[in-house]
């Protein structure tokens, strides 16, 4: 269809099962309508003639596994219904041309821009084109396409709007050149490549297999290149719960270093070990070597591989009680993970700006708000900064948001529930 003729389709109720499927019947028709304003962006900027597809990627939360998946940990994470949405149409040559909402248009030659560029680490345009250079090096086809793309994963969310957009590519790509045969976990493990290689992040691989997966995901990273992953079948809101997600809005540009060091602390443990992670370290000759580490490595890269041993004997747990039905004991361990990431992890706050600890005091009220109550709470993603995420019951949905966006600002509490699928085509 064209863009005039997909928007009558949409409009009809063409969509409606497959919207609803995803997004849950309360919001069918707010995405009817978005949907409808991105083929009407499409049309605006590539024309209205053009033959389109509709593409979705999920982002993502992390459940538990705080900080692992680097050092080749577990991980326990899920999709959410807040997502990057295409309007997507082929092109003949080697082009790509993606316009996001809010943004400056992106365009990439993928037949020249084939290695990373330092120049451009960091920027949209060399994920584009790793995910190119990444499917050309798997065997699969790649082609030009222009689409628009527009996106309510915020960016400092700690929702993983970066993965989202790899995935977009490798969505966009499977799909179009490739008759969708790119399975999900191979587009995330190409998104993992692009970041790593022409972004210039050394990233884990959590976020873009959660977002690319979908529902509840558990991942054991051991194998890095090809991680262990199992479908979890527990659905929180039919449990009575929504996931909340309190955005602090912490100042993430000065946060480089504390993020880079956790792993390289973990790794530094891991060395003193001949290893190259901690996953491949005794955990037995790590306790016995202690008293030596202090002296090479220091108190708190200690703490942080004690944390690290812990959270992955916690997503077991977490995995064995989701799958068991076993909703207390799933809580009593996010707590737990929740405590080890400020006591041990100390991923909460910067030492750098001791007077800047918005994760702390959300973490605080909601500790005060929700004890007694059957809920759970726990720093989210990769902390310092950003979100906290919280399990809360419907009937204290009203009063916890209002609470948290009185702290934080208007909007910051944001109401979620888990989807069932991650990168897909709509349409």
């Amino acid at each position: 269809m064209n863009t005039s003729e997909i928007k009558v389709h949409i409009k009809n109720g063409g969509l409606n099962e497959r919207l609803t499927y995803i997004y849950g019947e309360a919001a069918l028709e707010a995405q009817k309508a978005r949907y409808i304003k991105a083929v009407d962006e499409f049309a605006s900027i590539y024309g209205a003639n053009r033959q389109v597809s509709l593409f979705s990627v999920a982002g993502r939360s992390e459940l538990s596994g705080n900080h692992t998946d680097h050092n080749y940990g577990c991980v326990v994470a899920a999709s959410i219904d807040l997502d990057i949405i295409a309007v997507a149409s082929a092109r003949e040559d080697s082009v790509i041309r993606i316009k996001s909402e809010g943004f400056p248009e992106d365009a990439v030659d993928f037949s020249s821009y084939t290695a990373p560029v330092a120049e451009k680490f960091g920027s949209s345009e060399s994920i584009i084109a790793g995910m190119c250079a990444g499917f050309k090096k798997d065997g699969y086809k790649i082609g030009g396409f222009d689409a628009y793309t527009t996106s309510n994963v915020l960016k400092g969310s700690g929702l993983s709007s970066s993965a989202a957009f790899e995935d977009m590519v490798g969505n966009i790509l499977s799909h179009m050149y490739n008759d969708g045969k790119v399975d999900n976990v191979e587009i995330a493990k190409l998104a993992q490549y692009s970041e790593n290689e022409f972004f210039g992040k050394p990233c884990g691989l959590m976020d873009q297999v959660a977002c690319a997966v979908g529902g509840i995901v558990a991942i054991d990273f051991k194998d890095p290149k090809a991680p262990v992953i199992d479908k979890v079948d527990f659905d929180i809101t039919e449990k009575g719960y929504n996931l909340c997600i309190v955005n602090t809005g912490g100042n993430h540009a000065d946060l480089t270093d504390d993020y880079a060091s956790v792993p390289a602390e973990m790794k530094a443990v891991a060395a003193h070990f001949g290893c190259k992670v901690l996953r491949e370290v005794d955990e037995s000759k790590f306790i016995s070597e202690i008293p030596a580490l202090r002296e090479k490595v220091g108190d708190r890269a200690i703490l942080r591989a004690l944390h690290f041993f812990n959270e992955n004997r916690r997503v077991a747990k977490q995995k064995a009680a989701l799958n068991a039905g076993d909703l207390d004991s799933y809580f009593a361990e996010v707590l737990a993970s929740g405590k080890s990431s400020f006591c041990y992890l100390q991923n909460v706050y910067t030492s750098k700006n001791l007077s800047e600890q918005g994760l702390s005091l959300a973490l605080c009220l909601a500790e005060d708000y929700l004890t007694g109550k059957k809920a759970a709470w726990r720093v989210h993603g990769g902390g310092f900064a950003g979100t906290i995420q919280a399990y809360v019951p419907f009937a204290e949905v009203e009063g916890f948001r209002a609470l948290m966006d009185s702290v934080f600002g208007e909007g910051k509490c944001i109401v979620l529930r888990i989807r069932p699928e991650g990168a897909v085509k709509i349409f």
